[in-house]
This record gives C-alpha cells, structure tokens and sequence, in this order.
C-alpha cells in the first residue's frame, strides 16, 4: 500500500498584501482630501476588511463607508471585519466614482480618493496617493486623476 499526498493541502494560505493606503499627516491641516487609497480588485466586501484592519487602530472602528457604485459591481449593506461590522451605503449623485467617505466610531469622517484598479499604472497611482494625502492639495479628485493620466469614468461629484 502507498500513500500519496496533495502537496497544496499541507501549504498555509497566501497572507493578505498589505493595504494601500496613505492620509494626511496627523496633525496638519487637511488639504481637499484626507489621502487616497488604491483597492486590488473591485470586489468591495473583500477590500473592506484590510482597509478597516488599517484605519481601526489610530481612527477608532470603522462604522459606515459610502462608496459610488460606479467600481463596485457587488455592494453589501454590512461588511463582517475583525470584531465589528462595516455599514455600507451607495449615492450614485452624491458622491463622486472615484471617492469613499469612511465614518469611524470616535466619530471622524475621511474622504479618501479611490484609485481605480487596475486602471491605474503603479507609477501613476503612487503619484495619486502622495498628493491626495499632501495638506497643500488643492485639486480635486477628477483633477488628480487627469494630471496622472488615471481614466476616470462615471458620475463626478467633485466638491
């Protein structure tokens, strides 16, 4: 008699690629945006728990996330993350395509541009995050997405 074994069974999962995320400084005065965060896929319920995993700590627990449908084929109204649930809430008019507004329990609101993947080139989408999360921006989130040459599709609800 032999045994065989299944050489993918016995190997751990993948660990998780950290969220790609940057925020204004702690402390300055915030510019237009709070900074940006740039998602792997648009697969909202799988994105939200590292997102929460990174903003919990300093923000307080992650509560509510509006988001505009235009990147997110599938939005839950609750999201399960690690020790709470995220609630969910779309505008299409409201809120510009490429924008999450995050409310957090302490309470706090961030507005952070979304960058879109996979649209966005690597070097474009480095750009993105450091000048959303620069205190001195100015521009809005379509004009950031213009000036690194980012497709921006959908409703524009720039403010």
């Amino acid at each position: 008699m032999t045994a065989t074994s299944d050489p993918t069974a016995a190997q751990p999962p993948e660990p998780e690629p950290p969220v790609r995320i940057s925020l204004t400084p702690e402390g300055a005065t915030r510019g237009r945006l709070d900074g940006a965060w740039w998602p792997r896929s648009h697969d909202l319920p799988r994105e939200l728990p590292p997102l929460a995993a990174a903003l919990d700590p300093t923000w307080g627990k992650i509560t509510r996330v509006t988001v505009n449908p235009t990147h997110w084929p599938v939005i839950p109204r609750r999201v399960p993350v690690e020790g709470h649930v995220i609630h969910v809430g779309w505008f299409e008019q409201e809120q510009g395509a490429d924008e999450v507004m995050v409310c957090s329990f302490i309470p706090l609101r961030l507005e952070l541009l979304v960058i879109p993947p996979p649209e966005a080139e690597t070097s474009a989408a480095e750009w993105l995050m450091t000048a959303a999360s620069d205190p001195a921006n100015t521009r809005t989130r379509t004009d950031l997405l213009t000036a690194a040459g980012v497709p921006t599709t959908g409703p524009r609800a720039d403010g």
